[in-house]
Formats: structure tokens, sequence, C-alpha cells
């Protein structure tokens, strides 16, 4: 290794004497190296690859497919476009199929790739991984850098782009101090998962501050590239205007403009790279904005993830004002990057949309995909599927395979839909030997030429976004330096200022808040039923006390009885329930569709639809989906009692209610039993409890609507947003959209 670099540096040093004007110096790092140019690029490289450098002109190149020759990919001096064309030409097909596909997740837990990974990347040829689980930043940016010298010692030497799905949030529950309970009060990065946590996206919207996600996305994107991620399976730029989608949390809202305005700040500070000409550069992150045309219409609440939920309806032709936040928000921005850099479609079937009448998921639909997203809107990137799509399908309520449509079609068949419609990539697909066969499908339907045309255009695209980010030039990265930036102070005092931010106060009626400190406080035991989790898998009931002891206990004196307290805090969660659908109880049954309650009590759907809009399945004998008659219980109805117990308890003094909230639910069994309550869309009880103990100002506002009631949930249209009777509290208040009370009153 280290003669190899000496004899580098010989031939650096002849370039800088015969007159180039470029200095060039190599340095060894762990498992690395990197020549560093005054006039030019660095170039990353391993020392196990094989590779080697080129010089010409006195500038140095990376000889990736080991010809000796400077080729039109391998020169930095050309536009990412020319570079891209140039290797997707040079490219067998199975290779083409390979970057076409994307991994499941996966997880870096050492710095040494699992055989599976191996297998991607070596059988499969896949170069884009969903990174997942990360022990810790150095882990990550090792395991990152063993994946490069991997790909770099294959053929062609194509780097990976590495991906994340959101990875910057709290769960909601984490005491996510920003300093440990020490009297010195130092910082304690191990309280922050290492790496810096915001407020979920719809917490995010409640801050209203596009500046604010801005910031996020500058920080949110150099923790990224320090952990050897360049692309992000974000924003979700979806309307959730459908209250019951268990999706909602995870949007900026039910608001056309706010989505917008939000989308277009964290795309443009995500991808953008300071000083650059065109934007793009070592501190850019791909965005794959999702999930076109918009997943928030689905029919009764229902998720996609599943056959219950496949059909996308709009009972109100509201379908062009989900495509504002794409649009108007990821497909213009403001900075040199001009457009997100990819597009993952949702899973499901856009009712009525297709001018055909062809009812088939947005990922096999042309008119979706090609002649919507592409000819008319003009996107220029890559559309890469959601994860699954071309899976195989059993049940309408088994979460595997997701191909709304063409249930019926072969494995190579379904690849070959969405191609024909327009699609690049194949989310969490492997097995690249269905890709080949669906490339030989294309070839007997179209033609040899045809073929290689298509799956070239595809390769282009992709490679694009891998250039323009600069991993073809250097993709390893620093581990000391990754366990320095991810999570550090700066980006940790960042997230949390928007934590609070995110915070909505309701209700502080006869202002219950602030309390004052060290005021003796009761937190009542809060017990959940055994209930099913997103994926209708069982999870067992639990006891809690929210907040624990020992963190109220840096507020408040914490007492164990109603009559010692000065006034209570009751922590609760909105209502959840069985996500539209009640499974069988023994196998080759039947289940039956339910209604998505939004109340803790039982509800009956008296005002559901005697006819469904979308319906039909291979597994199904009706196409009607309706529900209306039958009674949904929400699985932790006991919240509901535990807030109506603690104020009887309680008697005159104040009880106070936070709802962790993911979605809208209806306020009317709690609010009367609260004298102050907050909403918190995942941000850490710290956060919270700075804020009840007035440490700071609530200032966060509705991201949403609180439904007066059920009724007027099931009266509203899947795809209108705020077009439901709001709730009005006992002060006269309306929880309706931008609402919010700081200490003075409404926030105007």
């Amino acid at each position: 290794m280290k003669a190899e670099l000496a004899a580098l540096t010989v031939v650096a040093a002849l370039a800088v004497c015969c007159g180039s004007p470029n200095e060039i110096s190599i340095r060894e790092y762990d498992g690395y190296a990197v020549a560093y140019q005054t006039d030019g690029p660095d170039l990353g490289f391993s020392p196990t690859s094989g590779l080697e450098l080129i010089y010409e002109e006195g500038y140095a190149f990376k000889d990736l497919d080991r010809d000796g020759e400077l080729d039109v990919y391998e020169d930095w001096r050309e536009p990412a476009s020319k570079r891209a064309r140039d290797l997707a030409s040079k490219l067998p097909v199975e290779r083409i199929c390979g970057l076409m596909l994307y991994s499941s997740a996966v997880d870096a837990h050492s710095p040494q790739l699992t055989d599976q990974q191996v297998g991607y990347l070596k059988d499969d040829y896949i170069r884009h991984m969903l990174l997942r689980d990360v022990k810790d930043a150095a882990t990550g940016a090792a395991w990152s850098n063993t994946v490069q010298a991997f790909c770099e010692s294959e053929p062609f030497g194509i780097p990976s782009n590495n991906s994340s799905d959101p990875r910057n949030y709290t769960n909601g529950n984490a005491n996510t101090s920003l300093y440990n309970h020490e009297p010195d009060g130092e910082f304690d990065p191990d309280g922050t998962s290492n790496i810096s946590k915001w407020p979920r996206e719809v917490g995010m919207a409640a801050t209203f501050d596009p500046e604010l996600m801005r910031r996020h996305g500058e920080i949110v994107s150099k923790e990224y590239r320090a952990l050897g991620i360049t692309t992000a399976l974000s924003p979700q730029a979806d309307l959730s205007t459908d209250p019951r989608w268990r999706r909602f949390y995870g949007t900026f809202s039910e608001d056309p403009e706010l989505n917008r305005d939000l989308v277009r700040a964290y795309c443009d500070a995500m991808q953008t790279t300071p000083g650059s000409k065109d934007g793009w550069g070592r501190l850019s992150v791909n965005c794959m904005v999702k999930h076109w045309p918009g997943g928030g219409t689905g029919e009764g609440g229902r998720d996609a993830h599943f056959g219950i939920g496949k059909y996308a309806v709009y009972p109100g032709d509201n379908f062009k004002a989900h495509l504002i936040p794409f649009v108007d928000g990821a497909f213009k921005l403001e900075g040199g990057t001009k457009m997100a850099s990819a597009v993952m479609p949702y899973y499901t079937i856009s009712v009525g949309q297709d001018p055909s009448g062809k009812d088939v998921a947005n990922g096999f639909s042309h008119y979706i995909i090609q002649e919507l997203l592409r000819d008319k809107y003009r996107f220029e990137g890559v559309v890469c599927t959601d994860w699954g799509i071309v899976g195989d399908y059993e049940k309408v309520y088994l979460h595997k395979g997701k191909p709304w449509g063409v249930e019926t079609l072969s494995p190579a068949e379904k690849r070959l839909k969405c191609f024909e419609a327009g699609v690049d990539q194949l989310g969490g697909t492997a097995d690249n030997d269905v890709s080949l066969e669906a490339y030989r499908l294309w070839e007997e339907k179209y033609g040899e030429e045809s073929a290689r045309e298509r799956f070239e255009l595809s390769a282009t695209r992709i490679l694009v976004n891998i250039f323009r980010v600069g991993n073809f030039e250097n993709p390893y990265v620093d581990t000391s330096y990754a366990a320095e930036v991810v999570g550090c102070r700066e980006f940790v005092e960042a997230g949390y200022e928007a934590q609070l931010k995110s915070v909505v106060m309701v209700k502080n009626h006869a202002n219950a808040l602030p309390q004052k400190e060290r005021a003796k406080v009761y937190q009542p035991l809060r017990k959940v039923a055994p209930a099913l989790n997103h994926w209708m898998k069982p999870i067992p009931g639990y006891e809690e006390y929210p907040f624990g002891s020992e963190l109220l206990g840096d507020y408040f004196e914490s007492v164990s009885s109603p009559e010692e307290a000065d006034f209570a805090l009751v922590s609760i969660k909105c209502p959840f329930g069985h996500w539209g659908y009640i499974l069988p109880e023994k196998e080759g049954e039947d289940g039956h569709y339910q209604p998505v309650s939004l109340q803790y009590s039982p509800y009956t759907a008296e005002y559901a639809r005697e006819e469904s809009i979308g319906g039909g399945d291979p597994t199904e004998d009706s196409s009607n989906r309706s529900y209306k008659g039958l009674t949904e219980t929400s699985f932790n109805e006991s919240d509901m009692r535990l807030v109506i117990e603690t104020k009887k308890l309680m008697g005159e003094k104040p009880v106070v209610v936070i709802v962790a909230t993911d979605r809208p639910f209806v306020p009317s069994e709690i609010e009367p039993y609260s004298d102050a309550m907050l909403l918190s869309f995942g941000v850490s009880n710290n956060a919270l409890l700075d804020v009840v103990s007035g440490k700071f100002e609530p200032s966060g506002r509705l991201p949403l609507q609180l439904p007066a009631n059920m009724r007027t949930v099931e009266l509203q249209c899947e795809d209108v947003p705020r077009d439901m009777e709001c709730y009005r509290d006992a002060d006269g208040n309306s929880y309706d959209f931008a609402f919010g009370l700081n200490w003075s009153g409404p926030i105007r």
C-alpha cells in the first residue's frame, strides 16, 4: 500500500514539474486513500480494489474500468449527463438491470458486509442500498466505506448510492435531553441516539416556518453525507386530506400551500451544496419526493400497504390539488438543482383519473407516470416504485407484495408493466434474473433496439444522480468526522428548538399553564390493552408512567396521590384501532371491512357510504367495501377513561392533558375533563415539560383540523382539505387549521 502511494506521489510531482497549475498530494486513511488536487476534485479510492489513477494534462482521474484510458464517464470535467450517457452505453444489460433495482432495508451493525449485502452488490449488481439501523455514526461511516470499496473492485467501478428513510425524528416517547442529569449539566450525546432529533413532519408543519424547515434540511444533509448517505427517501409531500390515514404523521399537513412551501424548502436545503455552480456537490443529498400523485385519499382512510386500502378516491373532484406540493414545490426549487432528483409513486390505484379507464396502481400506470409526471409536468429525474410493488400477492390483509391492479401477472410481467409505464427503478426488489426476463419480454414485444434504448435511458437517469453528488470521484467518508458531526451539540440544539416550536396548545382554561417550578404533580399510571401494530401484527398490552420519575423530578415535585398534588399531568395517545379491517379468526375464513375511528369510545358507522367508490380484488367475492353499520372500538379507550378519572380525583385542581398526535382525533371525549391540552407531534418528553413548566412559550399551530364528531369525518371528502366541522371547546375556541394558543391567548 505505501509503496503504491509513493509511486503515485512521484507521478503527481512530475505533473507539477511539467508546468501544470494543479498540485496533487495523496493521503492515506483507515481503509482508503485520497488524492487531493488544488485544481480539481478530491479522488477517493481503496488500496485493495485494484484501481489506479490516470494522469492527463496535469490532472488526476480514476481509471474505474481498468483499461488504462480516460473514458468520458471517468472525466470529472464533463457534465454529469454526458458522463452518465457514456457509462450507460458501455454497460451490459445485466448491469443495467441491476442499477434498476433498489435493495430491501439493510443494517450497519458492523463495518463488514453481510452475505445478503454481498449478494445484492455482486450477484444482482444492485448499487442502491436502503440503510436502516446503524450502530453508531462511526460504524455507519465505516460500513459505507466497505460498500464503496467493494463496488470499486467490481467492473466499471460504479459506486453505491446509499439511501435512508427519514431517521432524524424522536419516537414520541424518548427523553431526548440536551443535557444529562449530572450537576455540571454536560452535553449528553448518548441521549440523542447519536443524531439530531426533530419533530415528525406534521410537527414541522405545526411551526408554519419554511425557514426552519430549510435549516432542518441543511443539518440533515450534513449528517447523511457524514454517514455516506447520498439519497433521502423524503420528503413525504402527500396531502393528508383524509384525517383517518395512518400515515398522516409523516406528511406536512392537509394544506396544499403549506405543504408546497415546506417541501420546496426541504428539497432545496438537502440538494444544494453552497458555492456550487449548479447546486450539486459533496454536500448534496438527492431527494426522492413521495408519493406521486399523493397518497392521502385512500377510501375510508385505509392505507395501500395492504390490499384493503388499494383504492385512492376523489369524491370532491380535487385530484389536481394533490399535485401542488410536487409540481409547484419539489419541481420548482429556488436553488440551482431546480427540481427533486427522484420521485416515488404511491401504491394506490387512483380511481377515475386515467382517461383510458385502466385501474392499475400508480407504479404500473402509463398515464400517471409517463403522460402526467413526465410529459405534462416535465419531470426529468428518476422514478422509483414504492417497496414491494412487484412482489407476490396473497391476501388483502397481508403485508406482502402490493401489485394492485395487476395481481395475476407473472413476476416478469409485473416488472415489464412498470417499465412500460415509465418507471426507472423497483423499490425493495432484488432477483436480477427476473428483471432480465422482463427485458427479454420487452425485446419480444418491441424489438431488440427498443429494449436497449429504453433500459439505457433509465440507467442514464439513475447514474446522473450518482455523478452529481460526487460519488464517482470520492464516495468515502471519514469515520472520525462522522462521529464528531452526526448528533453534534449544534445540530441537536437546533432539532430540540424545533421540537419546542412544534408543540401546539389548544386549551389553557383559567391559565392552568404554565405551572410553577417545583409544583407538586400527580402522574397517573397509563394502561393500554393489547393491540395491532401498523402491520396488523399483535402487540402486547402494557403499563407506563409516560414521563418517568427521574425526568419529571427535574421540573416538579412528583407525588403519588391527587390529594397531595397541585396539578395532574396526563399523557395519552390519540385513538388508534384496526386500520379499517377485522382479520379472520381462522385460516381460510374471510375478514371484513371496518370503520377507521378517530374517537376513543365505540363508534358505529351510521353515515358511511352504502356502496364503496373503489372495490374489486382477485381474492374477494364482492367489490363493495362498505362498512356502514359496523362498530369500531379503539384499542386505547382506556386513555379517555384515564383523563375522566383523573379529573374526578383532582376536583377543582388543574388537569393538564398531553396528546401524542399522529393524525386528527375527536376531542369531545377528553376536552371537557382537561384544564389545559397540549398536542405533540413526535417530540421528546423534555420539550413537553419545558412548555408545561413555562421555560418555553408555546408557538405551534394546528397543521390539521380536529373534527367535532365522527359524522363530519364520514361526510368529508377523502380528497378535499379542511372540509370538516371543527370542534369548539368550552372556552369558545374552534380547533381549526392554524389555531393555537400562547400564554396570552390565540396566536394571531
